[in-house]
């Protein structure tokens, strides 16, 4: 029987939240999202929206998210190259 919990590795890096960050979408719009030190960030350039992730968890509320300058995504996209979808 297969489930939708979260594997059990044992581990809380990066790499043991890919299947979480497989799952969340930016709330506004859907778009995917990166993982970029302690917050996701949309890959919408309309919006930029980042949301921080506070003891593990993301704060996935549009209120509490932090809309960026156009400069900062940009630089933020150029680290995650794989969310260009390319």
């Amino acid at each position: 029987m297969q489930t939708d919990q979260a594997p059990e590795s044992g581990g809380s890096g990066p790499e043991d939240q890919n299947w979480l960050l497989e799952l969340l979408v930016c709330p506004l719009t859907r778009a995917p999202l990166v993982l970029d030190g302690d917050t996701l960030v949309s890959t919408d350039p309309a919006t930029r929206r980042r949301y921080r992730i506070d003891d593990g968890v993301p704060i996935m509320l549009i209120d509490e998210s932090e809309e960026l300058d156009d400069a900062t995504w940009k630089e933020i996209m150029a680290r995650h190259p794989e969310a260009s979808g390319e």
